[in-house]
C-alpha cells in the first residue's frame, strides 16, 4: 500500500504547470547574522529552473555573493484539501550578462502583465531596469512537492 506522502507527490509535468501558473516565489537566503532572509519575488522559469531579477544592491544579492545556498517555496490553497506546494533547495547562480538579465525581465513582464509588456511603449521601461538589476537562476538540487487535491478529501 503506497504511503500518503507518495500519493500527494507532483509529477514532473505537474511541477512544470504549477510553476507556470503560480505567481509568488518565496526565496530564502542566508542573512548576515545566519538567520534566513525570506522575500517574496515575481519569477519565471528558464530551462526548468526558477529565475527572478532583483536590484543588484539588494540584501538577497549580498547574501548570495557570500553564500550561494538558496531555498524557495511556491504554494497555493486556502484549505487543507486544496494545499499544493513546491519546495526547492539548491544554489543561486547570479546572471550579470545584460542580455540575459533583459531576457529574464521580459519573461517576468509577460508572465505578470501579458504580451503587451513587450510593446514599443513598455519595452523601454524593462530595458531601463536592466542596468540596476541582476538575474538569479536557482539550480535546484532537491524538489519536494505536495498536492492535497489528490487525496479527494480523505485524510
Amino acid at each position: 500500500m503506497p504511503s500518503r506522502r507518495d500519493q500527494i507527490v507532483m509529477s514532473e509535468d505537474e511541477i512544470k504547470s504549477f510553476l507556470t501558473h503560480q505567481r509568488i516565489l518565496n526565496v530564502a537566503t542566508n542573512g548576515p547574522t545566519g538567520h534566513p532572509h525570506v522575500v517574496a519575488m515575481w519569477f519565471t522559469v528558464l530551462d526548468g529552473n526558477p529565475a527572478f531579477w532583483t536590484f543588484a544592491r539588494s540584501q538577497k544579492i549580498v547574501n548570495i555573493r557570500r553564500d550561494d545556498r538558496i531555498s524557495a517555496l511556491v504554494e497555493s490553497g486556502d484549505s487543507y484539501s486544496e494545499l499544493k506546494g513546491l519546495e526547492m533547495t539548491g544554489t543561486a547562480r547570479l546572471i550579470e550578462d545584460r542580455d540575459q538579465i533583459f531576457e529574464i525581465g521580459k519573461a517576468i513582464a509577460v508572465k505578470y502583465t501579458g504580451p503587451a509588456a513587450l510593446n514599443t511603449d513598455s519595452l523601454p521601461f524593462i530595458e531601463a531596469q536592466v542596468s540596476k538589476r541582476i538575474g538569479v537562476l536557482i539550480d535546484v538540487e532537491r524538489w519536494v512537492s505536495w498536492d492535497h487535491t489528490k487525496l479527494g478529501g480523505v485524510y
